[in-house]
């Protein structure tokens, strides 16, 4: 019998990798209701928008939106309700530490499943400059033209 896969993601935050230079990137539990977990693992989130924001020695997921499950009756709940992260109280203080006096945020990066449980991994982010974006789109452009030149030269020499 094959050997069940680890884990497997289910959103990914691309849009971060642009916008943020990400550091710190950390994994936590989410809590989730049973029709939110079903939903999810049909792929209906989306993690735009989304941050985690620090309450009261606590760690809340803000702006996730997971659908609400289309056979579920009275038990979906607001798809757009903070969720509590799962995460040891000094990897809270230590994202605290970061965040005072700093214009840095946490964002989310991915939503995995690993053993059957709903993790999330999030990140110290700091916005990048208009410069810095211009940067990355240059490097996957060059990134696309290699790829596309290797291509031809090895189209080019099975000829």
């Amino acid at each position: 019998m094959a050997k069940k896969k680890e884990s497997s993601v289910l959103l990914e935050n691309r849009k971060a990798h642009f916008l943020y230079f990400l550091s710190d990137l950390t994994e936590a539990g989410l809590v989730l209701t049973g029709t939110e977990i079903k939903s999810l693992r049909a792929h209906n989130a989306s993690l735009s928008d989304s941050y985690v924001r620090i309450k009261d020695g606590e760690a809340f997921l803000c702006n996730m939106h997971i659908a609400p499950y289309k056979e579920g009756t009275i038990y979906n709940v607001d798809h757009l309700r903070d969720r509590k992260l799962l995460l040891h109280k000094n990897e809270i203080a230590k994202f605290e530490r970061h965040l005072k006096g700093t214009s840095a945020t946490i964002v989310p990066t991915k939503v995995y499943l690993k053993r059957g449980y709903a993790k999330v991994e999030i990140a110290l982010a700091v916005g990048k400059a208009s410069h810095d974006k211009r940067d990355a789109i240059k490097e996957r452009d060059d990134k696309k033209r290699m790829d596309k030149a290797m291509k031809e030269g090895a189209k080019a020499k099975d000829d």
